[in-house]
């Protein structure tokens, strides 16, 4: 089994920041990408930001230069930093964690957290 799991959510008023924390654990092997995802009321799930595990990132458009995604491979862990939020930001974020769980098995392995509220009001 594997488990990831968010934490760092909140309530932040417009043009403040919050960190995003998700580590991943249990019967994991290698944890290749991670990234975050979020959804809005009425929204469809989407892309905010990703990490390899080399370290390459890709993010939103509507997030670049604002948000910051990092991780930390010891640990399993990625953190997602957001600065100068915007109400439009306010979501249900979400980790996912890419994974292959034996040495000799090459398939990958999706697994998602179970959200953090993220909300931006003043």
């Amino acid at each position: 089994q594997v488990q990831v799991v968010e934490s760092g959510g909140g309530l932040v008023q417009p043009g403040g920041s919050l960190r995003l924390s998700c580590a991943a654990s249990g019967s994991i092997f290698s944890v290749n990408a991670m990234g975050w995802f979020r959804q809005a009321p009425g929204k469809q799930r989407e892309l905010v930001a990703a990490i390899t595990s080399g370290g390459s990132t890709n993010y939103a458009d509507s997030v670049k230069g604002r948000f910051t995604i990092s991780r930390d491979n010891a640990k399993n862990t990625v953190y997602l930093q957001m600065n100068s939020l915007k109400p439009e930001d306010t979501a249900v974020y979400y980790c996912r964690a890419v994974v292959t769980t034996a040495p000799r098995d090459l398939n990958e392995y999706d697994y998602w957290g179970q959200g953090t509220q993220v909300t931006v009001s003043s």
